[in-house]
């Protein structure tokens, strides 16, 4: 009996490494879709003035100079908005800075006190997006970092006809941990990759990240306002499918911009990692379960094990091997433009053997912490955790 099913677990995991490499495949011929399509987009007779909504709470790596980019866009008009939900934030401060350097930049600090859902960076910004003095909006996370024409960039893709919605390809710049690495290593070989693969298998995309989301305020509107993406766990993913649904485009844009990420601990990745593994299963519960196809060395370094070293497995273990790293540089380094790629891609058997464990973990529990509080996550939507 044993035999049997040693022998079934050979051929399914072999079949699948199969399948893992095709998907490397993919990813690397989504990229080049992607690259060869790059084009600057043609400039526009009128850029319309932007309200940059930022929620803020508490503070993150580099904090001061990824605001600070903000404010030095080549850019016509538009003023930011910064959200806060208590006086004592840390993030005040760095806030006041920005406000003082830049006195003639529309700069604003907005307290924004009201619980309007279980999500309070989605609450902040619906109050930031009721005083706001433009009717075109984009938001982006806190810790992102862009170049001065990130914006013009932007916007001038919004005014393509059909487009509802511009985000970006973002890169993790790592502090000098291993656990902050393995993020930006996973963010730059898997997760950006796993994006450019949903884009071309879908005919686009239909979800947006965080790293940048562009609409206009009447498209806005037409969803409920921010209002009815209050609850939800992954809030850009909702906006984006959300305008998506009005068969408006989302499209990715030319410009890719830089997450600073923390000096995060082994055990800190962990927690992260697992907050972020819930977040994709709770918002694509499908697209969740094909992952298990795209874990490419574990499965062929299990078709290794189970065949006790046969040639042909590890002929099969080579050429997965080479077609995962394949495919991190093409996404990492040429797509993403993250030069220390290269440098760290022995740690990426490694981390993907982690992210095997990250996916059962996100598989086997319901609870997420996020700055500092505690949830639920029931239907994609969050249920604070009462102490």
């Amino acid at each position: 009996m044993i035999p049997k099913l040693l022998n079934i677990s050979l051929v399914i995991s072999t079949l699948v490494s199969v399948v893992s490499v095709m998907y490397c495949v993919l990813c690397i011929w989504a990229a080049a879709r992607f690259t060869s399509q790059r084009r600057r987009a043609t400039q526009v007779g009128h850029l319309p003035p932007v309200s940059l909504l930022k929620p803020l709470k508490g503070t993150d790596p580099e904090m001061y100079a990824s605001l600070r980019s903000h404010c030095v866009q080549n850019y016509p008009e538009y003023e930011i908005l910064f959200g806060v939900t208590n006086l004592d934030d840390p993030a005040i401060p760095v806030v006041e800075r920005l406000i003082q350097e830049f006195p003639d930049r529309a700069i604003r600090l907005v307290r924004c006190d009201k619980k309007l859902g279980a999500n309070g960076k989605v609450s902040s910004l619906a109050q930031l997006a009721a005083v706001a003095a433009h009717d075109f909006f984009l938001v982006n996370d806190s810790d992102i970092r862009v170049e001065p024409d990130y914006l013009r960039q932007v916007m001038t893709e919004l005014q393509a006809p059909e487009t509802g919605m511009v985000t970006c390809l973002y890169r993790g710049v790592s502090a000098g941990t291993l656990g902050s690495r393995l993020e930006s290593l996973g963010i730059s070989t898997d997760f950006m990759a796993g994006v450019l693969a949903a884009r071309q298998i879908e005919g686009g995309l239909r979800f947006g990240l965080g790293s940048t989301m562009a609409f206009r305020g009447r498209d806005l509107v037409a969803i409920g306002g921010f209002e009815a993406i209050a609850d939800y766990l992954a809030d850009d993913y909702e906006l984006g499918r959300h305008i998506a649904e009005r068969s408006l485009k989302v499209t990715l844009s030319e410009s890719v911009v830089e997450t600073y990420l923390p000096a995060y601990s082994v055990t800190k990745f962990f927690s992260h990692q697992l907050r972020w593994a819930r977040t994709i299963r709770a918002s694509r519960p499908g697209g969740y379960a094909g992952l298990l196809l795209t874990f490419t060395l574990p499965w062929a370094f299990l078709c290794v094990l189970l065949s006790r070293g046969t040639a042909w497995a590890w002929g099969l273990s080579g050429v997965a091997l080479l077609m995962r790293w394949a495919m991190a540089l093409v996404v990492g380094h040429i797509v993403l433009h993250d030069r220390k790629v290269a440098r760290w891609l022995w740690l990426l058997p490694f981390r993907d053997l982690l992210a095997v464990i990250m996916w059962m973990g996100g598989l086997a529990g319901n609870t997420v912490t996020w700055r500092g509080d505690h949830f639920y996550v029931k239907e994609g939507k969050l249920v604070r955790i009462v102490p």
